[in-house]
């Protein structure tokens, strides 16, 4: 046992017994709080991210910051409607009764961060935990040092550990930490490692939110606006050097519209990146040397179209657009994380029912098609945990839609009002009245027992 740790941990307990976070006004304060200080530091996360990842100011605030303040001010404007009781009804069988759920925080829990959105996948659940009036230990991912350095002192200058903490650390680290008995763990990374989180949950029986990954794809259909959909196509796979969890994974393309669609995929990376990404200042890297070279080992030079370039030393790695995959191509056994655009053709919408149904529930689907019949048997016909048509990546960004996947791309859901609901447990509560007492329940007649079958019919 860790007894850092473990200390760190009773800590929290004791304070969140002390009733303190479940004030409304407490926890709107704290929030408050936050968003101040992400404001005071926010040229220090977004330095912090280029030295981690290269994101560029304008990409960083969009994809890291700008979401954050969103999702603040909405519970904030929110939260004192979401932690009121809420009155339900009540059936004849209890009558004199009232039916009320009230909503409890779950306690101390503990939000482990990845490092692709390293600063925004660390924050934004906390913003749901701290509204429904939890305490926090958060642990960042050691792959991005820099943005983990500006959350560990931002947090420390802003609350007393009792409340909320960060612990640094490796693997070794993120275990010690899943030994102790928590009360609500949030999870976002790998299915590999969400596996071994819920696993560690599972000692403990403590509830999870996972949030996962998996094989997205973009399915452009034959009248789908191509010009459109290669533009946000592009744009989403790209973005973050394709280090996103609902990027694009694959595309699955009419065959009919794949040679115009190449046109303005390769037009758009151009526009986008320029035609030595190598060069632009702002393109993304990838994590660490060992991802470009799993990468560089999905690549297949014979089926390459555009790009391929890279270099592990640089963490580089182009954006590559392959053509004529198949489901048994290296590219299609794992999700990609990685800037590998796969290209598959259909002629039939069965073939992308069946393709897509062939793998396990992916986290995000994106559809373009005009026609209204094809978006129905699609988006009816298939189990993902959300997204887009006509669009990419865009879904995640409201905090009216919960974010969230489905079977291998995780379980739970967040943002907004999601992100309450998630850290929130529902107590029910059925008060009667002391007035009168209705004996149909103590007797034992054929005249009590016939009341009641003809209350219940």
């Amino acid at each position: 046992m860790n007894e850092a740790i473990h200390s760190l941990v009773q800590k929290q307990r004791d304070y969140f017994y002390s009733g303190e976070t479940k004030n409304i006004s407490f926890r709107q304060k704290q929030l408050h709080r936050l968003k101040e200080a992400i404001q005071r530091r926010e040229q220090d996360i977004l330095d912090a991210l280029k030295k981690d990842l290269n994101k560029s100011e304008h990409e960083a605030f969009l994809t890291e910051i700008g979401f954050l303040y969103a999702e603040i001010k909405d519970m904030l404007k929110n939260v004192d409607l979401w932690a009121a009781p809420r009155k339900e009804k009540t059936p004849l069988t209890h009558t004199g009764t009232k039916s009320i759920i009230h909503k409890d925080p779950y306690g101390v829990t503990l939000l482990i961060a990845p490092w692709n959105y390293p600063f925004q996948l660390a924050i934004a659940p906390l913003i749901g935990a701290l509204g429904a009036g939890n305490t926090a230990i958060i642990k960042p991912s050691e792959m991005t040092p820099n943005t983990s350095s500006v959350i560990t002192e931002l947090i420390a200058d802003t609350f007393d550990e009792k409340y909320v903490a960060v612990v640094e650390g490796d693997a070794e680290t993120a275990k010690d930490l899943l030994d102790e008995n928590f009360d609500y763990i949030f999870f976002t990374g790998s299915v590999q490692v969400g596996k071994k989180v819920m696993e560690a949950a599972s000692k403990h029986l403590t509830p999870v939110t996972l949030e996962l990954g998996g094989k997205s794809p973009a399915i452009v259909a034959k009248d789908a606006n191509i010009k459109l959909a290669a533009k946000r196509i592009v744009w989403g796979k790209f973005i973050n050097a394709g280090q996103t969890c609902v990027a694009p994974d694959y595309i699955l393309i009419h065959e009919k519209k794949r040679r115009k669609f190449l046109k303005y995929v390769v037009h758009y990376i151009q526009k986008f990146y320029g035609e030595d990404p190598g060069r632009n200042a702002d393109y993304p890297k990838i994590v660490h040397e060992k991802h470009v070279e799993r990468l560089a080992k999905l690549l297949d030079n014979d089926k390459v179209y555009y790009g391929g370039e890279y270099n592990a030393e640089n963490r580089f790695m182009e954006p590559t657009v392959m053509i004529d995959v198949t489901q048994d191509d290296q590219v299609m056994q794992e999700e990609i994380f990685g800037p590998i655009m796969p290209i598959l053709t259909y002629s039939d919408e069965y073939e992308v029912i069946e393709q897509v149904r062939n793998r396990p529930n992916p986290l995000a689907l994106y559809l373009f098609t005009e026609n209204k019949g094809t978006e129905q048997y699609i988006l009816e016909s298939l189990s993902f945990g959300g997204g887009c048509v006509n669009d990419t990546i865009m879904h995640l960004a409201t905090p009216y839609l919960p974010f969230g996947g489905v079977g291998e791309s995780g379980m739970g859901a967040y943002h907004g009002k999601f992100s309450f609901d998630t850290f929130t447990h529902q107590k029910s509560v059925l008060k009667s009245t002391t007035t009168f007492d209705i004996p149909l329940r103590y007797s034992k007649s054929k005249t009590s027992l016939k009341a009641l079958k003809k209350m219940w019919e």
